[in-house]
């Protein structure tokens, strides 16, 4: 079978065609990515502006915010600049990248989800105890250790990707370089990369979502055993919005990375992957600002302090 030159581009068929209801799409989906990059640059600049959203669990959050800004800011700009222009290439370099960070944050993200619900679980089963299990330097070593993990994670898989050869066949029908897309276009026995791989994801995965399930199975029983009515509303407010974000998250990262290889489709692949690079971070302010009042608390303050200082320039 013919090898590919390895400096050969591949080619993305990308998400949409050229026609008018996916010209349509295509625009709510850009407009999407503009809202995610803005919501989640906005809670970064309230957790970092506001002293009063300088805790744990908000760092915790603008870690995840970072990620959302980054995933949307590595994919969306190609994916648009491929559509709009029709070039549709991408070379070995610019594919390895997208693979690392895609991987990195994803990674990341996992672990950051878990040390959320640990905070979650100090914060309603420990409140007293809160500022010792929950120390700044503890919330540092979590925030490191994510980032990290992730990163190892995401360069182990970017490096054994692209050290595959490929066919001459170099179409991946995605809109952007996910490391078990490009594996198909491989002309080598893959079976063991995809077995390591395969393993390394349920580490990745499904090692945090035990610990979250926990925790939140031990928050549950402290919040039915509370007894004022308040306290139970605001407990229930706060962990329901953690975990429609760990729903989110997690629902597609099994999707795409656990799913048996016959059970693989292109299209669906392709629905999931815009879920959870698009939708989920466009969600994710939304779901912590529109159910906190301290952050509605901190965007009015700064939009009031915005205010005031055009008051007196003018």
């Amino acid at each position: 079978m013919e090898m590919r030159n390895t400096t050969s581009d591949f080619i993305l068929l990308g998400l949409f065609k050229h026609t008018g209801p996916h010209l349509f799409l295509f625009m709510v989906m850009l407009t999407m990515a503009i809202a995610s990059f803005m919501g989640n640059a906005l809670m970064l600049l309230l957790i970092y502006w506001d002293p009063q959203l300088h805790i744990p669990m908000y760092f915790l959050l603008s870690q995840l915010s970072l990620m959302d800004v980054m995933l949307v800011a590595t994919i969306l700009p190609k994916m648009a600049a491929d559509y709009l222009t029709g070039k549709k290439s991408i070379s070995l370099a610019g594919c390895g990248l997208q693979i690392f960070v895609s991987i990195t944050l994803d990674g990341g993200e996992s672990f950051l989800l878990a040390a959320m619900s640990y905070d979650r679980y100090v914060a309603v089963c420990h409140p007293l105890q809160y500022p010792v299990l929950m120390s700044q330097e503890l919330c540092l070593r979590m925030i490191l250790g994510s980032w990290f993990l992730g990163a190892a994670d995401g360069l182990m898989q970017a490096a054994a990707t692209l050290s595959f050869p490929f066919c001459s066949t170099r179409e991946m029908d995605h809109f952007f370089c996910e490391a078990p897309m490009l594996v198909r276009l491989a002309c080598a026995d893959t079976s063991v990369f995809e077995y390591v791989m395969y393993i390394c994801c349920v580490l990745m995965l499904l090692a945090p979502l035990s610990l979250i399930l926990t925790t939140y199975s031990l928050i549950l029983i402290a919040v039915l055993e509370m007894h004022s009515r308040e306290a139970r509303q605001k407990a229930s407010a706060t962990c329901s919005s953690h975990l429609a974000v760990v729903g989110l998250f997690y629902g597609a990262a099994i999707f795409i990375y656990m799913r048996p290889k016959s059970y693989r489709s292109a299209n669906h692949d392709k629905l999931v992957s815009a879920s959870y690079t698009i939708f989920t971070p466009v969600l994710n302010p939304l779901i912590y600002s529109l159910r906190n009042s301290e952050v509605k608390g901190a965007l009015k303050r700064w939009l009031g302090k915005c205010v005031n200082l055009n008051c007196q320039q003018t």
